[in-house]
């Protein structure tokens, strides 16, 4: 049985955690706009953050939906800045606690892991077996059922206001994510 990982609500809305995810969340961005804004007023925007939080009155804003063709084309749901702090400050607790459950050959936006170390292991598969498996499949993020995500964190994370502020993430733009719905259906009607 997993060890479950309570008392995490006051790590999350800290206010030294949030400021290092506001710096984490600017990194690369502080010459565009809203990163700029927040950036002005850096520790009175996180004081804000942590007192909405902390009171349950943080709602995510609209996200920001643009297409981009690398390599292919594909949606891309940017959230607006202050969120971005918000899912870095919520990263930082949680990642250390989650990253240990992942397979061994998972590589992707992982500390210590990477491109280059993917290869490495990648090769030493090739090594060993003669057949490889390509597959990309359709959509995945967009598709990930909510609930199951939920009960999967759930199993390992038991602070049930860290698990509603994921929920609420989640949720702040699920009408997008359904793979039936068309972006372009979803415009047409605003």
């Amino acid at each position: 049985m997993a060890k479950t990982h309570k008392h995490l609500w006051d790590k999350v809305v800290s206010l030294e955690n949030l400021m290092e995810a506001a710096r984490l969340a600017m990194r690369g961005k502080r010459s565009l706009a809203p990163a700029a804004a927040f950036f002005a007023r850096w520790e009175v925007e996180c004081v804000d953050l942590s007192e909405e939080l902390q009171a349950g009155t943080w709602r995510p804003g609209a996200y920001h939906y643009f297409k981009i063709h690398e390599p292919k084309e594909r949606i891309v749901a940017a959230a607006p800045f202050r969120d971005r702090v918000v899912h870095h400050a919520l990263v930082r607790v949680l990642e250390p606690i989650i990253d240990k459950r992942f397979v061994e050959d998972s590589f992707a936006c992982r500390k210590g892991r990477g491109t280059h170390a993917g290869m490495r292991r990648a090769l030493e598969h090739a090594r060993r077996h003669p057949w490889v498996l390509k597959a990309d499949i359709r959509r995945y993020f967009p598709s990930i059922d909510h609930e199951i995500l939920l009960g999967a964190i759930g199993k390992v994370v038991a602070d049930k206001r860290v698990l509603e502020l994921v929920r609420l993430i989640l949720a702040s733009h699920r009408i997008w994510v359904s793979p039936w719905i068309s972006i372009k259906l979803l415009k047409s009607k605003d």
